[in-house]
C-alpha cells in the first residue's frame, strides 16, 4: 500500500531586476521561479525579469505558508533585507 504525502508548502521572496521584492506562496519553488522568469508568474514580476530567489521558508500546511507570506508582505523594505540577509529571522515581527 502506498501512502500519499501532503505537499510541502513554501513562502518565498524574489529580488526582481529593478531591485524590488516580490513575496509569494507555492508548493514547488523551482517551478514557480521558472514561471516568474518566463513571464508566466505574477503580473507584478512579468516586466521585472529576471528574478532571483533570495529567501525561502518551508511549512507543513498551506495555511501556515500563506500566513507567513502575508506577514512578509507587511514588512518594510529594510525588514525584508534583514530577513534575506539572515540577520533577523523574525525581521521585526512580534514574537508568538
Amino acid at each position: 500500500m502506498t501512502t500519499t504525502r501532503s505537499p510541502v508548502h513554501y513562502a518565498y521572496v524574489l529580488r526582481c531586476s529593478d531591485e524590488s521584492f516580490y513575496t509569494g506562496y507555492t508548493t514547488d519553488v523551482q517551478r514557480r521561479v521558472a514561471e516568474h522568469d518566463a513571464g508566466e508568474g505574477a503580473k507584478y514580476t512579468r516586466g521585472r525579469t529576471p528574478v532571483e530567489l533570495v529567501h525561502v521558508e518551508r511549512f507543513e500546511s498551506k495555511s501556515a505558508a500563506m500566513s507567513r507570506e502575508y506577514e512578509i508582505k507587511q514588512l518594510s523594505r529594510a525588514q525584508k533585507e534583514r530577513l534575506i540577509d539572515g540577520s533577523d529571522a523574525d525581521a521585526g515581527l512580534d514574537p508568538q
